[in-house]
C-alpha cells in the first residue's frame, strides 16, 4: 500500500491564519446614542462588521432598540427587508469592555451628549482616547466624530497621534450622506486616505477640513439659524413659511428650523457658546429666542417640542407660529 503523502492544510489557503485581514473588516464605535447608531447601521448595511462600546448593558439595549428603530424605519420605507435586517443586526455585537475592540482597525468615537451639559465632556473623550491607544494595534485608526472640539486637543496626550483623524456626520439631516473629514496637526496623510476610503466604503462624499471649531457645516448652518431667529423675532414671518423659503427657494430637505429641531435647541445653544469663545465674533452668539427655549426645555424631537410639536415617533403633529 502506498504512503499517504501529506502537506500543510496552510498551502491551500484552508487556515484562517494564513489569510490576510482586509482593511475595514471590523470597525469599533465607542458611544452608540443617536449619532453613534446611525453610524453603525450604515456600516453594517455595506458589510462591514461592527462592535459598540457603552458604559452599561442598558446602555447596550438602548443602542440595540435605537439601531433596530432605524432599520425599521427602512422597511417601512421599502429600503429593507425584514430578513435583511436580521443579517444587518447580526453584524453588530455590543460590549462594555475595551478590549472587545483589539481586532478593530478604524475606531470612532462618538460618544453620547451629556444631557446635563448638552455636550460631550472633553475629559471623558480624552480618556477615551488613552484607553483606544492602549489595546488597539499601532496601524488602526482612531476617529473622532467632531463639531466645534478641535481634534488636536483631544490626541494631545496620545504616543501615535499621527493616526487620529475627526470625521463630522451631518446626522440631523435625513439622506445627507456626506461628511467632513478633519486634519488635525498630526494627521498622516495615510490616516487621511484611509478615512477617506472608508467614507467611500458607507456610499459616503467626503470633503477634506482644516480642524476649526464648527467645521463648515456648522458654521454655515448656525450663523444661517440665528438670522431666521432675528427676522421671527421681528415678526417679518413665521417658523413654518421661513422653513417653506429655504426648502422651495433654496432646495433644502428640511428648512432650518426643523433641522434645528433635529439637532437640539440645547445643543445648538452650546455649540454657537463654544464658538463664540474660540471666535469671540458676536455672529456666534445664540439667538434669544434658542436661548429661551433651551431653558424651558424645549429642546426639538428629543423633548417632544421645539420650534414644532412631534409624536413619539418624531413627526411633526402641530405646526404653529412662533
Amino acid at each position: 500500500m502506498s504512503e499517504k503523502i501529506k502537506e500543510p492544510i496552510e498551502s491551500y489557503g484552508l487556515n484562517q491564519r494564513s489569510k490576510t485581514k482586509p482593511l475595514f473588516s471590523q470597525i469599533g464605535i465607542v458611544g452608540c446614542g443617536k449619532d453613534g447608531s446611525l453610524i453603525a447601521t450604515q456600516v453594517a448595511m455595506c458589510g462591514m462588521d461592527v462592535v459598540f462600546l457603552e458604559l452599561s448593558e442598558e446602555k447596550i439595549k438602548n443602542s440595540y432598540s435605537i439601531i433596530e428603530s432605524i432599520f425599521d424605519k427602512k422597511i417601512q420605507g421599502w429600503g429593507l427587508t425584514e430578513s435583511e435586517k436580521k443579517v444587518q443586526m447580526g453584524r453588530i455585537q455590543g460590549t462594555t469592555e475595551y478590549k472587545d475592540l483589539a481586532n478593530c482597525d478604524f475606531v470612532i468615537e462618538a460618544v453620547r451628549y451629556d444631557k446635563n451639559i448638552a455636550e460631550r465632556g472633553m475629559e471623558e473623550r480624552k480618556n477615551i482616547f488613552k484607553q483606544l491607544e492602549a489595546v488597539l494595534s499601532e496601524k488602526a485608526i482612531i476617529a473622532t466624530n467632531v463639531t466645534t472640539i478641535v481634534v488636536s486637543d483631544l490626541v494631545a496626550e496620545l504616543k501615535h497621534r499621527d493616526r487620529c483623524v475627526g470625521l463630522h456626520f451631518l446626522s440631523n439631516v435625513p439622506e445627507s450622506n456626506i461628511l467632513e473629514i478633519v486634519r488635525g496637526i498630526d494627521t498622516s496623510d495615510e490616516t487621511f486616505e484611509i478615512a477617506r476610503q472608508f467614507t467611500k466604503l458607507i456610499n459616503y462624499q467626503s470633503v477634506e477640513v482644516m480642524e476649526s471649531s464648527g467645521v463648515v457645516s456648522m458654521r454655515l448652518f448656525l450663523t444661517q439659524l440665528n438670522e431666521a431667529c432675528s427676522i421671527l423675532m421681528e415678526g417679518i414671518s413665521t417658523v413654518e413659511d421661513i422653513d417653506e423659503i429655504m426648502k422651495v427657494g433654496f432646495g433644502y430637505r428640511q428648512g432650518l428650523f426643523q433641522t434645528a429641531d433635529h439637532l437640539g435647541i440645547d445643543k445648538s445653544v452650546k455649540l454657537m457658546e463654544n464658538m463664540f469663545r474660540e471666535f469671540g465674533n458676536v455672529k456666534y452668539k445664540a439667538s434669544p429666542v434658542l436661548v429661551r427655549m433651551a431653558r424651558a426645555g424645549k429642546n426639538g424631537i428629543h423633548s417632544g417640542e421645539g420650534f414644532y410639536k412631534y409624536d413619539e415617533q418624531g413627526n411633526i403633529i402641530n405646526n404653529k407660529n412662533k
